[in-house]
């Protein structure tokens, strides 16, 4: 009976810190969810020009991983980008999302690399991850519009932006490329 008290102690111990410790990262996921719900909030009532920031805003907050390892992956495979390597981008998204699988960033980063190797299959299937961890990523979203009309299926793009058009409605690239799918669309030239 002695040992099992003793593991018993040790278990309700255990579990104890476990919620200690976890508690502020849940709190501040949730600030920062709220903060994103906010910000999703103020960006449905912005004036063209307050939206652009407010859009920034999102990014930002898209954008931290809780983690300086994995923002420094991050980080490398951006410039991997930015340098006009793909595939070394690639490697590095691939590291992160591998060790932080529920940071959406992770995957969008990667998504594009992939789109930019003309990869379109796992370019989508990232996006898609993306979209089950934010639901709201415009930029997912546009990166899914853009690579369906790529693939020949324009009726699927239009789609798409009407629902980015739904969550920045002021943007006036997405309101041009609603219209020019519209009339495509139609049978008329542009």
């Amino acid at each position: 009976m002695g040992i099992n008290k003793h593991l018993h102690k040790s278990i309700v111990a255990a579990l104890l810190l476990g919620v200690w410790f976890s508690t502020p990262a849940s709190a501040q996921s949730l600030m920062d969810s709220e903060r994103l719900d906010l910000l999703f909030e103020q960006l449905l009532e912005a004036e063209p020009d307050e939206a652009d920031r407010i859009e920034g805003q999102i990014i930002t907050e898209w954008g931290k991983s809780g983690s300086a390892a994995m923002d420094l992956l991050f980080r490398r495979g951006e410039d991997a980008m930015e340098a006009g390597t793909p595939d070394v981008a690639v490697q590095h998204f691939t590291a992160l999302v591998d060790h932080a699988p529920d940071f959406a960033e992770g995957y969008n980063g990667r998504a594009s690399a992939y789109y930019q190797l003309e990869l379109y299959g796992p370019a989508i299937d990232d996006l898609r991850q993306v979209l089950v961890l934010e639901p709201r990523h415009f930029g997912a979203m546009t990166g899914v519009a853009v690579v369906l009309e790529e693939i020949g299926r324009p009726e699927d793009s239009l789609e798409v932006w009407r629902r980015v058009e739904m969550l920045v409605p002021t943007d006036p690239e997405v309101a041009a490329m609603i219209d020019r799918l519209e009339i495509q669309l139609q049978g008329k030239t542009i």
